[in-house]
């Protein structure tokens, strides 16, 4: 059926810091895909699609860097169908070990409208360009996007073609989320049955979450005869998303009597990966989002809790340790030394130097100073380092609020070294502290998301605050934990203008911003 030596084996090719990073406002730094690359390539994904070399000088300088670390994983950049793009992809992966150049062009009526290409013009097009990308890399992938609103006879066609031209992965895009498992696994069974060639490839399947059927289209795939499925980290990705990658092995691993599968992942570091990609993206993990969600593994029903105390396997089909989850509190307080708080960590999926320790410990005994108990969840955010420069220092902050009138709040900034203080009156106390913080530091940046969640119970609960700023054509995420709110949200709003700062310096005004229109990609 494909040319995977195990049959049983399917390949995991993972697309967050491409299809995933598309979703807009979850634009990556250069060290943060250089980050999630890492643990991707650690926890065993087969295939990292690091980027689309010819969007940008930055995208194409990650996916070089990427494609020289790499120990494990084959890394893979995306181009359209024409030579410049292929040209600048393989320039971006050739020094990979393991290396693949992914090419695609849309082989719907609607999206054939786009080029204005015939069938034939199209077909051509595609012999073209998969023969230009197999004689520079020895894996090459090939996809039709929108090929589940593809003409049956045309989607042959052109899938002969490509194979003849030399693609050794074919892969079939929902690019929209529009079918079905039991089409979805019909469409996969019929193609391997009818294309010539097709037992020499390995067909995949990439589907999107627009109707919430992402994950059963890939799995049904995987039945009807696919051995990849392309995902993303929490589901990541424009409009609903993309195929969650802990949702679709897990799946396999739990239900093997029915999907008798399995991935090299290691799934003990989902949890760890999904928070990082969480932290650095800005989109935070629903709480009921399955395998990785807040709440997947916790259990409030008097019910449920009785189960569970008699029998964990009344309410619980995986274990929290199978992904990486510890659900204990954090023995630890202001009396614990470095060698527990670094043991922890470890435990928690996080490997520190002394000097990183060093600032975390300091971090930690404050917090332990203000919580009765501190948690795990408390110590992963405080984890969440600021990676930009100290351009902008919170120094001291006094706000004032009510149902007496408008809040006011004084903020005290260590600008490049020289303190400023400003007070300013606002809707409440976190735009009066914006407001202060821009009338130190006057700046154009857009406010594109300001997110607040409470990292454990109880009211001297860390906030977790995210900030999404857009200058120019830039964009920049900042993030803060603290026991106080509106200190959190100060904190967060000047990590973001921290990082507007570096970039701005790095890139000038918008040179960091997408050059190519993401909208036909896959």
């Amino acid at each position: 059926m494909t040319n995977v030596t195990d049959q049983d084996r399917v390949l995991i090719f993972d697309t967050t810091l491409r299809d995933g990073e598309q979703s807009p406002g979850a634009t990556m730094t250069h060290e943060e895909k250089l980050e999630i690359a890492e643990l991707l390539d650690d926890m065993g994904v087969d295939i990292i699609e690091a980027g689309f070399p010819i969007a940008s000088e930055g995208d194409f300088k990650a996916v070089s860097e990427i494609a020289q670390r790499s120990k494990n994983s084959r890394i893979c950049g995306l181009a359209r169908a024409n030579f410049a793009d292929i040209d600048r992809c393989w320039e971006a992966i050739k020094h990979a070990e393991k290396s693949r150049i992914h090419t695609f062009i849309g082989t719907s009526p609607l999206h054939r409208a786009i080029p204005n290409l015939t069938q034939d013009e199209m077909a051509e097009k595609i012999h073209e360009t998969v023969s230009h990308a197999r004689n520079l890399c020895e894996n090459v992938q090939w996809s039709p996007m929108d090929a589940t609103r593809t003409e049956w006879d045309y989607l042959c066609r052109v899938i002969e073609i490509a194979i003849k031209a030399g693609a050794t992965t074919i892969n079939i895009p929902d690019t929209v989320g529009y079918t079905a498992p039991l089409e979805s696994a019909d469409l996969i069974k019929r193609l391997i049955e009818t294309v010539p060639g097709a037992d020499e490839v390995v067909f995949a399947t990439h589907c999107h979450n627009d109707l919430g059927m992402a994950t059963a289209n890939s799995l049904a795939a995987v039945i009807g005869g696919a051995r990849q499925i392309e995902c993303t980290i929490n589901g990541l990705g424009e409009r609903a998303g993309n195929t969650a990658l802990e949702e679709v092995v897990m799946a396999m691993r739990t239900r093997n009597d029915i999907m008798p599968y399995h991935t090299g992942i290691d799934t003990t570091k989902i949890m760890h990966i999904s928070r990082r990609v969480a932290t650095v993206s800005g989109f935070n993990v629903q709480f009921n989002k399955a395998i990785v969600g807040k709440n997947a593994f916790a259990h409030e029903s008097g019910i449920h809790q009785d189960g569970m105390l008699k029998n964990r396997d009344n309410f619980e089909i995986m274990r929290p340790e199978d992904v990486g989850l510890s659900g204990t509190s954090l023995p630890l307080g202001k009396h614990s030394g470095r060698a527990a708080l670094r043991d922890k960590l470890e435990t928690l999926g996080y490997e520190i130097g002394d000097n990183q320790l060093k600032d975390i410990f300091v971090r930690f005994k404050d917090l332990a100073d203000r919580k009765k108990e501190v948690f795990d969840d408390d110590l992963i955010a405080l984890m969440t380092l600021d990676d930009a420069d100290d351009h902008l220092q919170l120094v001291s902050m006094k706000v004032t609020c009510g149902t007496g009138g408008q809040a006011e709040s004084t903020v005290e900034l260590e600008v490049d070294g020289q303190d400023t203080i400003a007070t300013e009156y606002g809707d409440g106390p976190v735009d009066a502290t914006f407001k202060a913080i821009r009338a130190i530091y006057p700046n154009k940046a857009h406010l594109q998301l300001y997110q607040v969640h409470a990292v454990t119970a109880g009211t001297d609960a860390q906030a977790t605050v995210s900030v999404r700023l857009e200058e120019d054509g830039m964009i920049a995420t900042g993030q803060s934990a603290n026991t106080d709110t509106v200190v959190a949200s100060a904190k967060a709003y000047i990590h973001a203008l921290n990082r507007l700062i570096v970039r701005r310096e790095k890139t000038g005004p918008g040179a960091d911003a997408r050059e190519i229109s993401y909208k036909d990609l896959t």
